[in-house]
């Protein structure tokens, strides 16, 4: 155990995990979407849903989706700011079960119109997992920088994209694959010691089986 799983994560309070954990999870639902976001439906569980309003977790949720680190004094004042800065939001409290009891679900809505659906998790300390993201079992727990791609599953992607950061001395922290089905859509998640410049992120994307390639940084 570190100190700073002691101490707790630098943010406004009161709680690691309901405070601190949700702003996080908020933030690092808006890189998955991958724009701004104008309407947020959030349904909270298990404890989440019973002490949201105590703990700021509501607050927290959208201060993170405004693109506000946990250590924003504007975090208490998210949802009266959030309709003035273009985002409009509905909470939800559930009460069904989940595998773990803070547990938080977005349906999000960009400023293009796109749509995600994305569910994850405060684990304490304000640590994080994103479980879910638009019907993928996912694992991201936010904490570095990450290039995220959806491609078509076929042999090469990942060694393609390999030596093309390698090529520009970009090390590899983790890499992740999600897929559905064989041979149909699937999604990586490489996270990086260094943020990936956009030259290089063109030149992924020139490949013909990827479709969406982006980075985003530490939450």
């Amino acid at each position: 155990m570190g100190v700073f799983d002691i101490i707790g994560p630098v943010m406004i309070g009161p709680s690691s995990s309901h405070t601190a954990g949700a702003a996080r999870l908020g933030r690092l639902a808006r890189y998955l979407l991958g724009e701004s976001p104008v309407k947020a439906d959030i349904t909270f569980y298990g404890s989440f849903a019973q002490t949201y309003r105590g703990h700021g977790t509501d607050r927290a949720c959208v201060a993170g989706l405004l693109n506000w680190a946990p250590d924003d004094p504007r975090l208490r004042d998210a949802l009266t700011m959030a309709p003035e800065l273009g985002l409009q939001v509905t909470i939800t409290a559930s009460a069904a079960e989940t595998e773990h009891p803070n547990t938080v679900r977005f349906h999000l809505t960009g400023s293009s119109g796109k749509a995600r659906e994305l569910m994850g998790v405060s684990t304490g300390g304000g640590r994080i997992r994103m479980r879910e993201f638009d019907g993928y079992s996912v694992d991201l727990d936010g904490s570095n920088h990450t290039l995220l791609t959806r491609h078509n599953d076929r042999p090469g992607i990942v060694a393609f994209v390999s030596q093309i950061l390698a090529a520009q001395d970009i090390n590899i922290s983790a890499m992740r694959l999600f897929r559905q089905e064989r041979k149909r859509l699937a999604m990586m998640f490489i996270e990086t010691d260094t943020p990936v410049a956009n030259a290089t992120l063109a030149e992924i994307a020139a490949h013909p089986a990827i479709e969406v390639v982006r980075t985003f940084p530490p939450v």
